[in-house]
């Protein structure tokens, strides 16, 4: 999927949610363990149920990798439900990869050529040939790690240099000269809040993926205001406050109506391009 076609999703839908689908067998409603595939199971109805007000789903790879075989199965079995059913979302593999360069074209052929998914989450932290491999792809994205929101986020990220440039502005200047706003976004948390005028600075036009709003307490308007460009620019990540609002046999209903109410606020920020 390219910037374009995003976009235009994004307007027809008039949302810019992503839902993470950080599955975790332990917290999904009891009834469905008794199915085949209990994980499975479980996204295929939260899929179902919140793909009106979406425009993206988000897998967290761990959630997967812990029930080994079984986990990679249900997620497999998951993105090919989404290619066939639902081919205009916009599906990120959270992965967090970055290796040395042919470990990450191994990584790069798994997730968008085995699996066929539009995005993947990378570190930067190995520099440029950890990241490039990635980026020879038509129409397919980098996530690179920029400004995070959990709390070690301030061990290296917000640190500075001799010239006073923070780390994580030293990664959105330098990875530029890797990729463009055509095939490269940053995650950066929705706790991170004003922090957002000092990223667009840098990177007016990428789109960024914003984690945090929900259960980690971000505030989606404050990062509307300060994030939003004349693209939308943002995807805005939610987990677990819309997929585990409910553990009855009700929980795929109510998770679509929280997807709603988070379509409907996006709705009003969106009208202010």
């Amino acid at each position: 999927m390219n910037k374009q076609e995003l976009f235009e999703n994004i307007k027809r839908k008039e949302s810019f949610l992503c839902v993470g689908l950080d599955t975790d067998i332990q917290k999904i409603p009891s009834h469905l363990l008794k199915e085949e595939d209990p994980v499975f199971a479980f996204n295929k109805a939260i899929i179902d149920a919140t793909a009106p007000y979406c425009i993206a789903y988000k897998p967290n790879l761990a959630f997967y990798e812990s029930m080994g075989v079984k986990g990679w199965l249900a997620f497999e079995k998951t993105i090919q439900y989404l290619n066939k059913n639902y081919p205009d979302q916009f599906i990120i593999a959270d992965a967090k990869r970055g290796d040395i360069g042919n470990t990450s074209a191994m990584y790069a052929r798994t997730f968008f050529e085995e699996m066929q998914l539009d995005a993947l989450t990378v570190a930067p932290y190995m520099g440029e040939d950890s990241v490039t491999p990635f980026l020879g792809y038509e129409n397919k994205w980098v996530i690179l790690l920029a400004l995070t929101s959990n709390k070690g986020s301030h061990d290296f990220q917000l640190t500075t240099d001799t010239e006073g440039e923070r780390l994580f502005e030293k990664v959105l200047r330098k990875s530029q000269e890797w990729g463009n706003d055509q095939n490269m976004m940053y995650v950066v948390g929705a706790t991170q809040g004003h922090m957002f005028e000092d990223i667009r600075k840098i990177v007016p036009n990428h789109f960024l993926l914003v984690p945090g709003i929900g259960a980690q307490g971000g505030s989606l308007e404050e990062v509307c205001q300060y994030g939003m460009n004349s693209t939308c620019g943002l995807i805005v990540n939610s987990s677990r406050a819309i997929i585990y609002a409910d553990s009855t046999e009700s929980f795929a209903v109510v998770a679509g109506e929280k997807a709603r109410e988070v379509q409907q606020q996006m709705a009003v920020q969106l009208k202010k391009l």
